[in-house]
């Protein structure tokens, strides 16, 4: 494995940073999570464009500009020699001293791009359902950090992901401080009622989810109304379907809901008509590699 490291590709053991580098002390920084799929790198410049404004808004300058960002990505897929990939793309602040000071990075900013595998749930809830709880871990408020920027601050998702395995289930749901349902800890949500798709805003807490986007222009395409709207646990008790969507997730069917079977407990007619057509775009649509 070759992994991009602040302009050269060097191997997965010399591939170390600074333990004053701020991402790893503060957790200071921007990500995405990036797929390629038969030679073709799906939704880059969306990518690029979302981790641009997150460095934007945590007033991170980015150490490379959009084309030799997108380059180094290329070059790091061709170098690991995979067609079928996922890609963690990393930006911090840098190294610096101790102490919050974001003034204190000099190195002018840390640049990681790792090209893999990920198999984030088993194939067989792909075809059957994924079983889901609520959880009492509460999605950050949106007055404190904006949803849409993404951190390298997990540890709100982390907490939820904990409440999940102690449930012995892969995923969890997790509302926001007045009690709406905001997103899951990796991926958005989706809800089906008599044919119409909603899924949270992002003011409640969401990530505007690159996948999240892309279901949501299918559905348009295709006629099925779709909104973005408060709904309450409740309305996923109540919904005909629910799935998830997310870049390493791409979209899962959810069956179950804290023991409550989701319509008849199996995957709906709507959400396999979206996954069909999401597998169709991005066979079709991307950088190639």
């Amino acid at each position: 494995m070759k992994i991009w490291l602040n302009g050269k590709l060097v191997s997965r053991e010399g591939a170390v940073v600074s333990v004053f580098d701020h991402g790893l002390l503060y957790g200071d920084g921007v990500f995405e999570g990036i797929r390629s799929y038969d030679g073709r790198v799906f939704k880059l410049d969306e990518h690029l464009e979302r981790l641009e404004n997150s460095a934007k808004a945590i007033m991170l300058d980015m150490p490379l500009k959009r084309d030799d960002m997108r380059k180094a990505v290329l070059d790091t897929l061709r170098a690991n020699g995979l067609r079928n990939a996922y890609i963690r793309l990393v930006v911090t602040r840098g190294e610096g001293d101790l102490g919050l000071d974001p003034r204190k990075c000099k190195s002018g900013g840390t640049v990681i791009i790792i090209t893999d595998k990920i198999t984030l749930y088993p194939p067989e809830h792909y075809a059957n359902g994924l079983e889901v709880v609520t959880v009492a871990t509460r999605r950050n408020i949106p007055e404190a950090v904006s949803p849409k920027i993404k951190s390298l601050n997990y540890l709100n998702n982390i907490l939820a992901k904990i409440e999940a395995n102690n449930a012995g289930v892969l995923e969890a749901i997790m509302m926001s401080a007045d009690g709406w349902v905001a997103e899951c800890t990796g991926d958005n949500i989706f809800i089906v009622h008599k044919g119409a798709l909603t899924t949270p805003p992002t003011h409640v807490g969401a990530l505007e989810g690159i996948t999240r986007n892309t279901v949501m222009q299918l559905a348009g395409k295709a006629g099925i109304p779709c909104a973005e709207a408060l709904f309450t646990r409740y309305d996923i008790y109540s919904a005909d379907e629910c799935f998830l969507t997310g870049t390493a997730a791409e979209i899962i069917p959810v069956s179950k809901v804290d023991g409550r079977p989701i319509g008849n407990g199996n995957p709906g007619p709507l959400t396999l008509k979206l996954v069909e057509s999401f597998h169709a775009l991005t066979r079709s649509e991307g950088v190639p590699i």
